[in-house]
């Protein structure tokens, strides 16, 4: 499967999908281990995939966790360096919840990995308070006031970095 990851000299475009998963007040977030910065889990979108295809395909294949597919709650466009390009992202963010028995522990942390354009990427997942979002670096920046209060129809926001 081809991701939808466009490189050019100058630049780097990408088509991504999230998933807001959350369970008794908690919300599951990843964390490269390198990094300090979380994101909502999910991945790049394939050519030719439905968006909504991708984000279960990406759940299952990194955490191994079956997923429904709620609805699209918010679409961003995000800007950020990627290397040493510019990258303009679009990503979708899905209302997701987990099918019966989930394969994932369901508190703490867990780790796994993912892959973009055939590098290896270690993972830790967390599940951490929704309480406690405004006290760590989330990406993009600018969606935690969107997910401690979900909107009830599709919000579109801008994020630059």
């Amino acid at each position: 499967m081809t991701e939808i990851i466009l490189k050019t000299d100058a630049f780097v475009f990408s088509y991504r999908v999230a998933g807001i998963l959350i369970r008794d007040n908690n919300i599951l977030l990843q964390k490269p281990l390198d990094e300090d910065g979380y994101a909502l889990p999910g991945g790049h979108v394939s050519f030719g995939e439905i968006s909504e295809k991708a984000l279960i395909r990406e759940f299952r294949e990194e955490i191994g966790a079956e997923i429904k597919v709620k609805q699209l709650l918010l679409i961003g466009e995000n800007f950020f360096p990627w290397d040493d390009k510019l990258c303009q992202q679009i990503c979708l963010y899905y209302l997701v919840s987990l099918c019966d028995l989930p394969q994932i522990p369901l508190e703490g942390s867990f780790m796994a990995y993912d892959e973009i354009l055939n590098e290896r990427i270690d993972l830790e997942f967390f599940w951490l308070p929704l309480s406690r979002l405004n006290r760590i670096k989330l990406y993009p920046l600018n969606i935690v006031e969107h997910l401690v209060a979900l909107p009830d129809h599709v919000k579109h926001f801008i994020y630059r970095e």
